[in-house]
């Protein structure tokens, strides 16, 4: 028999740093009874952050899944949950797991607020049309509010908070929780019991304020529900708690309000209220209805319904390595019914896979499944060129589901290995990390032959070299990234050059006079003119003095960089009729370039970037102050809402670390984006350092001082 899939929930958990997301996760568990014991962050013993890394710094990096149960009005509602971490770094955890669930729980600190990360999640849930409702966690702490959280979400996320229940009490004195529709005090009482409270009457201090918010309640959801509307004008205490209910759980799936409650999940205040908050409003995978995806054959729109007897088809949303079965696929299950040993068809690759095995995920261990259903969340193993973001479906039903969107990395690292044993271990491990991640990049230098690795930050690549350490036990050495400077010539000059060389015998002899300058305008490269008269360098040496020239130019004069463009003209030269040969030419030139160049006053070259920058206005001085420090220039400012945008020209060398240093002025509330513009002069003061550090030609600058 099919299950009703009413009664199933695809949650996550988002929020900000430190606002109790894996903690909140661990209550949840614990009361669903997933758990027998509440593993604490602190002590590096929470379910949910798994990996060594998570439990050593106490942040989550991955986001982990499980699978719980929640009984509520005589019914069971199984609950597929993904804990998501909350630094900026591992965004792209937040990003897909938003991408496949239907709802998610807003965590908020009730100290620290809407902070900055708190805005960030909020618009990739709203990017991806996920219905929320919002926890105001850490009710005990001291500085709690939460009435002055509920008005920070109105104000600076556009949302429509409303509070599902009031505090008895906040900070020390902080005891339980009014729940605004039953209008019942639930009294938390300390221990580890599975019901932990005692319900009883409102205290009657609060009596007032209970009603002005229960109104405020019915108000706003009023127009869900037409015989509320009608009660609401005639008889409001009519109103029943199901109509209530009802109306909020169809104004919460429509993303026009968010439902708000608070509590303390550190001190196990709150959670079952929240399970319940969860159960009633957020929606099922009925709820969220049909998605539609496109047929690759001939691009036509697709409709696929949430039952086990639609074709099959589901996204893959995440791809993880595990030390005992291999790479594990995450999957959400959008339509049909898979069986675990059947074969699939990756629209992506038009190949057909083979699922080996189906699992249901508990943080990182799996329980064995035969077969899932259309509203599931789990792992498969047994594919083999799957990737994040694809789509895999019954092989003659083929559909393509809308992919996902990842920011690219920003900050890279030069990496090598520590012995030479170990160089085929890393490109094996750094594969299967750039795998599992798609905001982690490698790279190789053409010009260096340096292995870069970039990803979202500083604390994202220190993530990504421990775990190359620990997970694949590969020792490595880094350095900081090389900006990939150029040269360049900005005068003319003339020069002879003459090449003898007698050794006994036949001899090597080849002479030229060359004007060399910058090449023409929109010119890159070498471009050569030949204006030799009257035979007096033969036609079959002059591609000799060509191709002389152009190989020197791979290491310019200052400090070994490519030059980037150059012009020879060759007027004249000689030759000898026994000893002069096209090497002898070859060389010739390439001593010409080693001897003139300097005289054509070169220069360094550097690429610049192009920034935009998107900041709150407070921040708008910080931003260009620190951007004038980097030798930026501004080139436009512009507004959007409340937010100022900055677009600036600024030298790759200067922008090193500059994402962390822009959220440390902007409190984290500023975003920056970059990319390659063009080359331009390096100042001489500069120049002269990194040609110093490259152990190049110094004196050029000396004698510019001088």
């Amino acid at each position: 028999m099919a299950r009703d899939l009413n009664y199933t929930r695809n949650i996550g958990i988002m929020a900000h740093i430190d606002a109790g997301k894996t903690t909140t996760s661990e209550r949840i568990l614990y009361y669903t009874g997933k758990t027998h014991q509440i593993g604490e962050v602190h002590d590096g013993a929470a379910t949910m952050d798994w990996m060594v890394q998570e439990q050593e710094r106490g942040i989550t990096i991955t986001s982990a899944a499980t699978t719980a149960f929640w009984h509520y009005n005589n019914e069971q509602y199984q609950i597929n949950l993904i804990d998501t971490p909350g630094h900026v770094d591992f965004t792209v955890e937040v990003e897909r797991s938003l991408r496949v669930l239907d709802g998610t729980i807003a965590t908020f600190c009730a100290v620290g607020r809407v902070q900055p990360q708190s805005e960030t999640v909020w618009r990739q849930a709203d990017k991806y049309h996920v219905p929320k409702i919002a926890y105001v966690n850490k009710m005990d702490r001291t500085g709690a509010d939460f009435l002055a959280v509920v008005e920070e979400i109105n104000e600076k996320l556009g949302a429509r908070s409303v509070p599902i229940c009031l505090p008895i009490g906040a900070e020390d004195n902080f005891q339980g929780i009014i729940d605004l529709i039953s209008k019942k005090a639930l009294y938390y009482h300390d221990g580890k019991d599975l019901v932990n409270y005692d319900i009883r009457e409102i205290p009657a201090d609060m009596a007032a304020e209970v009603e002005e918010w229960r109104g405020k309640l019915i108000e706003s959801v009023a127009e869900y529900n037409d015989v509320i509307l009608e009660k609401f004008f005639d008889n409001p205490d009519s109103i029943s708690e199901e109509e209530i209910i009802d109306a909020l759980r169809k104004a919460t799936v429509d993303m026009a309000v968010v439902p708000t409650c608070c509590g303390s999940s550190f001190k196990n205040k709150g959670v079952q209220f929240l399970l319940d908050a969860v159960v009633r409003y957020l929606p099922s995978p009925l709820d969220k209805g049909s998605v539609t995806g496109k047929d690759p054959r001939d691009d036509k729109d697709l409709v696929r319904r949430p039952t086990p007897e639609d074709p099959f088809c589901a996204l893959v949303f995440k791809i993880a390595t595990d030390p005992h079965v291999g790479r594990l696929a995450f999957i959400r299950v959008y339509s049909g019914r898979l069986d675990s040993g059947s074969y699939v068809l990756n629209t992506r690759s038009g190949k057909k896979e083979r699922v080996a095995r189906l699992y249901q995920m508990h943080s990182n261990k799996q329980n064995p499944i035969e077969f899932v259903e259309a509203g599931d969340i789990c792992a498969a193993v047994g594919f083999k060129e799957l990737r994040t973001g694809d789509t895999i479906c019954r092989e003659d039903k083929p559909i393509v589901l809308e992919s996902m969107t990842f920011p690219d990395p920003v900050i890279g690292l030069a990496v090598e290995p520590k012995t030479q044993k170990d160089l085929d271990k890393l490109g094996i491990a750094l594969g299967k990390l750039s795998e599992e991640d798609p905001t982690f990049t490698v790279q190789t230098n053409t010009e260096t032959g340096q292995t870069i690795i970039s990803g979202m930050g500083e604390l994202h690549l220190d993530i990504i070299v421990d775990r190359l350490r620990r997970e694949f036990g590969v020792e490595i050495n880094q350095g900081a990234p090389q900006v990939n400077y150029k040269e360049a010539i900005t005068t003319k000059c003339q020069h002879r050059e003459l090449f003898k060389k007698q050794s006994g015998g036949r001899g090597k002899f080849a002479d030229i006079i060359v004007e060399i300058g910058p090449a023409d305008a929109g010119v890159s490269g070498l471009q050569f003119v030949d204006e030799v008269k009257g035979g007096n360098i033969p036609r079959e040496f002059i591609p000799a003095v060509e191709k002389g020239f152009k190989s020197a130019m791979a290491n310019g004069v200052l400090a070994g960089y490519e030059l980037t463009a150059m012009k020879v003209r060759l007027l004249d030269g000689s030759f000898h009729p026994v000893d002069s040969d096209a090497l002898s030419f070859e060389i010739c030139a390439r001593q010409a370039f080693r001897k003139a160049v300097p005289k054509c006053g070169p220069v360094l070259m550097e690429p610049i970037m192009s920034l935009e920058v998107v900041t709150p206005e407070d921040y708008m001085g910080d931003v260009v102050g620190d951007l004038n420090r980097r030798r930026g220039q501004i080139v436009d400012m512009d507004s959007k809402g409340n937010a100022r945008i900055v677009k600036a020209k600024v030298p790759l060398a200067e922008q090193f670390g500059y994402v962390t240093v822009l959220r440390t002025i902007s409190s984290g509330r500023a975003t920056s984006t970059m990319e390659f513009s063009h080359y331009a002069e390096v100042p001489t003061n500069i120049a002269k350092e990194v040609v110093e550090k490259q152990g190049g030609n110094r004196k050029h600058f000396d004698e510019d001082d001088e």
